[in-house]
């Protein structure tokens, strides 16, 4: 890839790039320090926190609850859950959620975060280890707008999502991800880790200061991100749910089927993936302290890439390049 390690080089970028597909040679590049301080490198199967990212796979165990009658996207969250979130709108309903159309207030404004790397959640870390944790400080929010009315990006929403999930199978939510999304797909490499119990093969996440970002996230990834995965778990997961591995054909097609513009990020949104504001990539990313991540595919090519990253910053200027390329493909 002409000009990608000149990126890498110039950016100082840590993480793992893989690329497949026509117009790519399938490679990884690999940079940087998993940890810094035992001066451990990076390597093809690390395991990186991918922050939002996971949303994609909660989304698609959702729809498998759906598939085996667990769930409707009828389902409203209200007949779930009760009075433990007495100020979501009775109408509010599973598809609301997924597609960020649900008008639920948000415990987590991204628009109100300012330098993520600043970000330090306002409880300890340690205390949010399960859906349930998170009822005091998503239960409090009032409803923003009435639901299906408007896209409003809301973390709260899939923390919703997780409590919702455990209610309906009696189930914890981190296996039935497991059992409906990574196991499936052969993603051999991904799953919910605890931060302060991280697997050998697992990268850990810095912030700007030098330190790492244990402090400022929940110690074990929840609804709204904080999954983990290496590189070739995100083909496997393309693989497995363009494959018919994980849902039937029809709701996948209805997963990334464009139900709201966003024009203000030139991009679309379906049932839990971005989409591209033409075409048939779909897009997973995300961004904590410490954490950045990107993954697109295109099911009609069979051509994609995955930029993972243990800072807060290091996936976008590579993303960038490899959007440029992209075009320069016509793609």
């Amino acid at each position: 890839m002409t000009g990608l390690s000149g990126v890498i080089e110039e950016h100082g970028f840590s993480g793992v790039v893989a690329l497949a597909g026509p117009g790519w040679i399938d490679s990884e590049i690999v940079a940087g320090l998993a940890d810094r301080a035992q001066r451990r490198p990076n390597r093809r199967d690390t395991a990186f926190a991918i922050a939002s990212m996971t949303k994609g796979f909660v989304a698609v165990a959702v729809m498998s609850l759906v598939e085996s009658g667990a769930l409707t996207l009828d389902t409203r969250l209200r007949d779930l859950v009760g009075d433990e979130l007495p100020l979501v709108d009775p109408a509010v309903t599973i598809e609301n959620l997924l597609t960020h159309r649900s008008g639920v207030g948000d415990y987590l404004d991204e628009e109100q975060l300012g330098d993520i790397d600043d970000f330090i959640f306002d409880a300890s870390a340690h205390t949010l280890a399960a859906p349930d944790d998170y009822l005091p400080h998503i239960s409090g929010h009032p409803q923003v707008s009435a639901p299906g009315d408007r896209f409003a990006y809301n973390n709260g929403g899939f923390i919703m999502l997780s409590i919702a999930m455990e209610r309906a199978t009696g189930e914890k939510f981190h296996d039935v991800v497991r059992e409906r999304v990574f196991e499936p797909a052969k993603m051999f490499g991904a799953g919910f880790f605890r931060s302060d119990d991280l697997p050998a093969n697992a990268a850990l996440g810095y912030v700007k200061s030098g330190r790492t970002n244990v402090f400022h996230l929940p110690v074990i990834g929840g609804g709204d991100g904080g999954a983990y995965v290496t590189a070739e778990d995100m083909s496997a997961f393309w693989v497995a749910l363009f494959g018919g591995r994980l849902l039937s054909n029809d709701l996948v097609a209805a997963m990334v089927e464009p139900v709201s513009e966003i024009p203000e990020q030139r991009m679309r949104y379906g049932r839990g993936f971005w989409l591209a504001p033409k075409g048939d990539t779909v897009v997973l990313e995300g961004m904590d302290a410490g954490v950045s991540a990107f993954s697109s595919f295109d099911p009609r090519t069979g051509r994609g890439y995955t930029v993972l990253s243990n800072t807060s910053s290091g996936t976008w200027p590579v993303v960038r390049h490899l959007e440029n390329e992209s075009h320069s493909f016509g793609c």
